[in-house]
């Protein structure tokens, strides 16, 4: 069940019920099995691999992963978690049946969507959902498009599209991973336009949805990608009231000097949440009686952090220098919170 909340609202200042439902995002950064899946260029992460990728290795990111997903949310909802949580950089199906299997997601009831994709390392997206919270009732992988200069097509992720009912309303999350740093900024621009595409067209097909875009951005909410191609706005304000505008709460969190990954001791934020205009408070009367974003934050835990050596206060990854470090993961997860008048 989603928590229920008491609070004082109105000038009546009568007090009603909500619903809350947390919605997250992950990137496992390289969760693979230890078998080499065909076509795929996953040999780093075999028995005799450079990483060395035992079963101990593979059962140890497992629990790993699992202790951070089903702790994402409890900050507002302690025993429920999140609804439902897009994640990143899972090599198969067989990875996300044994992550589901883990006590901590069993416990839950969790269960799993996902699309085998083209990516010529054999990563994919995936959303990982509570049947009792969120029922899935569409899939679709819609490919990303990925033009070389010598007019070739690049295989790589795709945006999986994830539709849906929460709290009675149809919803559609968009799970995706852009293009990483390795390539030009146009690369992610194109990633960020192929997603204008998609969000579109989900409201064409029913201007009543309410549409969570989801991900590793490999880019800032201020970057070309984010804010230009895809069009997400900084306030809520300058986001078109219209079904498909799309607001960005995550420009701010960064500017305040925190993010989801470091690089030469500086923050980025690469992984964000946006949502679409039906989802808004636009006027801030706090009128729930339709599901709406209610609060969001990065999820951090201590254990998530190097604790001592040259990279304290990094992020605690699986690997670093060639070394197994037993962590998590290069990224800290992030999570909205949606709420919703109960009758």
């Amino acid at each position: 069940m989603a928590l229920v909340l008491l609070l004082t609202t109105g000038a009546s200042r009568a007090q009603k019920k909500f619903s809350v439902y947390g919605v997250g995002f992950y990137n496992l950064e390289n969760l693979f099995d230890t078998c080499h899946d065909a076509g795929k260029n996953d040999y780093e992460y075999l028995p005799g691999g450079t990483n060395k990728w035992t079963g101990l290795k593979y059962s140890s990111k497992l629990k790993n992963m699992a202790r951070v997903l089903s702790e994402m949310g409890t900050d507002k909802l302690p025993g429920v978690g999140c609804a439902a949580i897009g994640v990143s950089e899972v090599e198969n199906a067989m990875c996300l049946t044994d992550l589901c299997a883990q006590e901590a997601l069993k416990a839950r009831g969790m269960k799993f969507v996902h699309v085998e994709g083209p990516d010529q390392r054999g990563v994919d997206c995936a959303l990982l959902y509570n049947p009792k919270l969120f029922k899935v009732s569409n899939v679709k992988l819609v490919p990303y498009i990925y033009i070389l200069p010598q007019d070739s097509v690049r295989a790589t992720r795709g945006f999986l599209t994830v539709s849906g009912t929460l709290a009675g309303e149809h919803v559609t999350i968009v799970v995706n991973h852009l293009p990483s740093r390795g390539a030009t900024s146009f690369y992610r621009e194109e990633g960020g336009r192929q997603l204008r595409l998609v969000v579109d067209s989900l409201v064409k097909a029913d201007p009543a949805v309410k549409v969570i875009v989801m991900g590793d951005m490999n880019d800032d909410p201020q970057d070309k990608s984010m804010a230009e191609a895809l069009g997400a706005k900084r306030k809520i304000k300058d986001v078109p009231d219209e079904p498909g505008g799309l607001w960005n709460p995550w420009w701010d969190v960064l500017a305040s000097g925190t993010g989801t990954l470091q690089y030469d001791g500086k923050w980025n934020l690469f992984d964000q949440i946006i949502v679409s205009n039906g989802l808004l408070d636009r006027d801030g009367k706090k009128d729930y009686r339709e599901l709406k974003l209610w609060q969001y934050q990065i999820f951090s835990r201590p254990y998530l952090f190097q604790t001592e050596g040259r990279y304290k206060g990094n992020t605690l990854r699986t690997h670093a220098g060639g070394a197994w470090l037993n962590g998590y993961s290069d990224h800290l997860p992030t999570v909205v919170y949606l709420i919703k008048e109960r009758p």
